[in-house]
């Protein structure tokens, strides 16, 4: 029998870390399990659930018993103690009957009505689940374009969004998490421009990120200050030109405007696919980090940088040693969700199990720049996560060449870039990614992702409206120790979310503790660059702007983003929606426009 919450409760002493109030929330909302709308499950037989659920493939790869349970162990340990966490879909599903354990997902979308509603279909049986889709609208012919089998015209990529989105609606994951999909369209579609402008209105598309896929040869255009080729979906031919000027202009006002468009490289995306003769990308997950072949699914965890800092030497750094054997178990841990999991769709699981592509990343970042009292903004914090991400990106590698010379590598690979450059087997066929981490974040009690932090104190709205407050631990440790913490200070963080100016606040702590709104938006695209220097897939990052933003800063964000070296960037001006993800206590503004794991889509 089944324990309850109560009869179990003693276990989450079990927990190597405490668990604030607003992770007990979430976990309760999304997390743990019920049996007629009643918990059954604490935090700590969650972990456990996940844990054994996790190991269990151990054993087709000849593991003992007793293996197996210390691979459980150690997964258990890694997650109770709060220094990593899979996504969301691996918490809420290992072990229980949906066992549909992966976040992202790409569906290819073709231009016929039985394929363009064989999607639909995909799309709501993954939501059901707990994933989030990405999609390429770029095959579907243009609005008004003749179609030959009724003498009839198109209706366009934009109609029949709708009715992705209607679908997702209709849908809403099971009730937990609210349906989240990506929206692609090549910029040499003839239909560019009307997509561009499509989400002006905020009641439109509201269960869409969308983003504009760029192409090298638009970008140059772009610098020379010419026109460039629109071209028919089916044929390739050329139906129209346009001022590359004009269409960038308009994808940068509507991003000032609202938040959307982002921008996909993706010819930059398609030059790192380790499999380009499996095929090639055409979209990415819900938001922008892992890009994926048509029907291909990935799974993520990320690593809680703010347990990984070593004060043994007098100086607090980064605690190295633990980082790796971390990456080492996270490696083991994701590779397992690969088996471990059930994909809704047979050609999922077809693509999933030939590639083995996980996705490796960090959240967390801000927290260790404040520990060690490194400003998010300088050129040191830049330094520090390349090191990071490089340090991470290698040891993935490693674990996964290990991986494959016990288990196989992934059978993708003799096909693969890396044999084709004689690079060692590996397991799998990426390993890295930064995703937003939001509701990870929350119940691992970190800043987000590899995001600064939004203010020191702030309002979360998640799980369908309800709102959180946080305020960072890390700065009021720091006031406590400097003397200058009491009710006052608390209060005015509070209303403010920010420190600076503050005459009661030393300079030094001031310098460190800044937030995303004080932080220059070229910073934030510098910071994104230095992580996916080392990054196999892409990273999660918003560009903060304040309200008073122009949108010659968004034009030149766009630009610095492809420059650096980006696989796409997203930026949002604060408060340019009503309905927002993150607030200052007193403000009912936000910083996020773009869907993340803090309004319901998969980490």
């Amino acid at each position: 029998m089944r324990a309850t919450a109560q009869d179990a409760a003693p276990l989450d002493a079990a927990l190597d870390a405490p668990l604030s109030g607003n992770a007990r929330t979430v976990l309760e909302a999304r997390y743990l399990a019920r049996e007629q709308g009643r918990l059954v499950e604490t935090p700590a037989q969650l972990f456990s659930r996940v844990a054994d659920n996790v190991a269990a493939p151990d054993a087709a790869y000849g593991a003992s018993a007793s293996q197996t349970q210390a691979a459980a162990q150690r997964f258990r340990a890694l997650m109770a103690g709060l220094e990593f966490l899979p996504n969301s879909p691996t918490l809420m599903n290992a072990g229980r009957r949906l066992q549909q354990l992966a976040a992202c997902f790409v569906l290819p979308v073709g231009d016929s009505i039985p394929d363009i509603f064989e999607s639909v279909k995909h799309a709501a049986i993954i939501h059901q689940s707990g994933g989030g889709t990405g999609f390429s609208f770029s095959r579907l012919r243009p609005a008004g374009d003749r179609v030959e089998s009724t003498g009839g015209v198109s209706s366009g990529p934009l109609s029949f969004m709708d009715v992705f989105d209607a679908a997702t609606e209709a849908v809403k994951q099971g009730g937990t998490r609210r349906g989240a999909n990506m929206g692609v369209l090549r910029v040499d579609h003839p239909d560019v421009l009307a997509f561009i402008h499509a989400k002006r209105d905020l009641a439109r598309l509201t269960s869409f990120n969308v983003s504009v896929a760029v192409t090298d040869e638009f970008m140059r255009a772009l610098d020379e200050g010419g026109s460039y080729a629109l071209r028919h979906p089916a044929s390739g031919a050329v139906v129209g030109r346009l001022p590359a000027a004009q269409v960038f202009d308009a994808a940068a006002a509507c991003a000032w405007a609202t938040g959307e468009p982002g921008l996909v490289f993706l010819d930059r995306i398609n030059d790192a696919n380790p499999t380009p003769e499996v095929g090639a990308m055409e979209s990415t997950n819900p938001c922008g980090e892992q890009p994926l072949l048509p029907y291909e699914a990935c799974n993520l965890g990320s690593i809680n940088l703010a347990r990984m800092v070593d004060a043994s030497a007098g100086r607090a750094g980064v605690d190295y040693a633990r980082l790796g054997r971390t990456v080492d178990t996270a490696v083991h841990f994701l590779d397992n969700v690969v088996d471990a999991s059930a994909y809704p769709i047979a050609a999922t699981t077809d693509i999933v199990t030939a590639n083995r592509k996980i996705g490796l990343g960090v959240m967390g970042f801000a927290d260790l720049l404040f520990e060690l009292g490194v400003a998010y903004h300088t050129a040191e914090a830049r330094r520090l996560g390349a090191e990071i991400a490089r340090f991470v990106q290698a040891r993935a590698a490693a674990a996964s060449e290990r991986l494959a010379e016990a288990r196989g590598p992934f059978p993708n690979f003799p096909q693969s870039r890396y044999a084709r450059r004689g690079a060692r087997p590996r397991r799998n066929a990426t390993v890295t990614t930064i995703a937003p981490t939001g509701t990870l974040s929350i119940i691992a009690g970190c800043s987000a992702g590899i995001e600064p932090a939004f203010a020191l104190a702030f309002k979360r709205r998640v799980l369908d409206g309800r709102e959180l407050v946080e305020v960072n631990p890390v700065f009021e440790r720091a006031a406590r120790r400097a003397g200058c913490w009491n009710d006052a200070l608390a209060q005015r963080v509070a209303a403010r979310g920010v420190v600076t100016g503050d005459p009661d606040v030393p300079a030094d702590l001031q310098r460190v503790f800044v937030t995303a709104l004080e932080i220059a938006p070229d910073d934030h695209v510098r910071m994104q660059a230095a992580f996916q220097a080392h990054t196999e897939n892409a990273v999660s990052k918003t560009v903060n702007l304040p309200e008073r933003a122009h949108k010659a800063d968004v034009d030149r964000i766009f630009r610095l983003a492809y420059r650096l070296g980006c696989k796409g960037v997203t930026v949002y001006r604060y408060g340019s929606r009503p309905q927002q993800v993150l607030t200052t206590v007193t403000d009912d503004g936000a910083a996020s426009g773009r869907w993340c794991s803090s309004c319901g889509v998969p980490d």
